[in-house]
């Protein structure tokens, strides 16, 4: 069921992804291409905060805290592995692995490196504080309009 808290967390978890999608870029190759990076963290950051933060509000500010940082986290987890699955297939369509179980184990290095490449101070320090801040406006808005 919709409603303004689940709305808010999806607005504002879309903003996250999408500052913290910008901030990872530089990191990366220069010739990388990056596609829909930054539009598919932006749709998961949607339903990170739909799902996860919106039916979460609602319990006090120090689980709103929480809800905030849980929200960012997840979605930082499910877009790397999305990612890595993404860079997977792009590794199969040029043939580089031998069969399709050894595609498929390849995706916990390949998001290992990713998460070794963005853990970096900046990031790390915008999410969560990102993440907080989310948090607290989802809170403020169940409580102003329930």
């Amino acid at each position: 069921m919709p409603d303004r808290a689940k709305v808010m967390g999806a607005l504002c978890l879309c903003a996250l992804a999408y500052i913290l999608s910008e901030m990872i870029k530089p990191h990366f190759l220069e010739d990388f291409n990056f596609g829909y990076f930054t539009y598919v963290n932006m749709v998961l950051g949607v339903l990170v905060g739909w799902i996860f933060m919106g039916k979460r509000a609602g319990f006090g500010i120090v689980p709103a805290i929480n809800n905030g940082i849980t929200g960012v986290v997840t979605l930082v987890i499910i877009a790397v592995a999305i990612q890595s699955v993404n860079e997977m297939l792009r590794l199969a369509m040029r043939h580089r692995f031998d069969g399709a179980f050894e595609a498929v184990l390849e995706i916990i290095p390949i998001g290992l490196d990713y998460l070794v490449l963005i853990s970096t101070v900046p990031f790390w320090g915008t999410a969560l504080v990102g993440g907080i801040l989310a948090g607290l406006v989802i809170e403020a808005v169940w409580l102003r309009w329930r």
